[in-house]
C-alpha cells in the first residue's frame, strides 16, 4: 500500500492506514454512526492499546472477547458502540484468518475484476453492499487497487471527482465537501418523506 491517505486527519493514524491493509479494513468497518475521521483513527487507537505498531488479524481473532471489548471501551472509546464494534472487528479478523491466512491485502491482491473484488468485500463480516462499494472506491482512488471494471463495481462512489464518501477524502477541504454532500443527502431524504 504505497500511498499516504488522510482519512483520520491525524498523522500517526493516517500513517498506519497508509501502510496496513488490515487497518484500512477495520477503519471502514468502524465507519458507521460516528464521524469518519474518528472511525479511521480507531485502528491506530486499537494498535496502541494492544502495544503494537500494527494490527494483526491472528492476534485480534484470538483475543478474549470480553478483554477486547474492554480495550475498545477504554476512554476515549474507539466507537460509540465499543462492545458491538469489538465483536465485529473480531469477526472480521476471524474471517480473514480462516479465508486469507490473516492477510487482509489478499482480499484484493491479484483480483481479476472489480466485480470479483466487490463480491469478496461483500463477503466480509460487517460489509454490506454500500460499505463494500465505498471501500472498493477507496481502494481504487487512493490505494491504486484498480482491477478491470473497478469504477463500475463501485457504482457512484467510483465516479472521478465525486465527493460522496470516505473514498474522496484527501484532506480537510475534501472532508468538508464530503460532509456537506452527506448533509444535503440527509436533508433531501427528510424532505421527501
Amino acid at each position: 500500500m504505497p500511498t499516504t491517505v488522510h482519512l483520520a486527519q491525524s498523522p500517526e493514524a493516517d500513517a498506519l492506514l497508509s501502510r496496513s491493509p488490515l487497518a484500512a479494513l477495520v477503519g471502514m468497518l468502524l465507519d458507521q454512526q460516528i464521524p469518519m475521521e474518528w472511525a479511521f483513527a480507531g485502528p491506530y487507537t486499537i494498535a496502541r492499546r494492544m502495544g503494537a505498531e500494527d494490527l494483526d488479524a491472528h492476534e485480534i481473532a484470538g483475543r478474549d472477547p470480553e478483554a477486547f471489548a474492554a480495550l475498545l471501551s477504554e476512554k476515549p472509546a474507539v466507537h460509540r458502540y465499543p462492545g458491538s464494534m469489538a465483536k465485529r472487528v473480531q469477526q472480521l479478523c476471524q474471517y480473514l484468518v480462516e479465508n486469507y491466512g490473516g492477510d487482509a491485502e489478499a482480499v484484493w491482491r491479484d483480483v481479476p475484476s472489480g466485480a470479483e473484488l466487490l463480491k469478496r468485500l461483500k463477503a466480509l463480516p460487517g460489509f454490506g453492499d454500500q460499505k463494500a462499494r465505498i471501500f472498493l472506491a477507496l481502494l481504487g482512488k487512493q490505494y491504486g487497487v484498480r482491477p478491470e471494471g473497478w469504477r463500475e463495481a463501485a457504482g457512484a462512489y467510483g465516479e472521478d471527482g465525486s465527493r460522496r464518501s470516505v473514498a474522496d477524502i484527501t484532506g480537510p477541504e475534501s472532508l468538508a465537501e464530503v460532509r456537506a454532500f452527506k448533509q444535503a443527502q440527509k436533508a433531501a431524504a427528510k424532505s421527501a418523506r
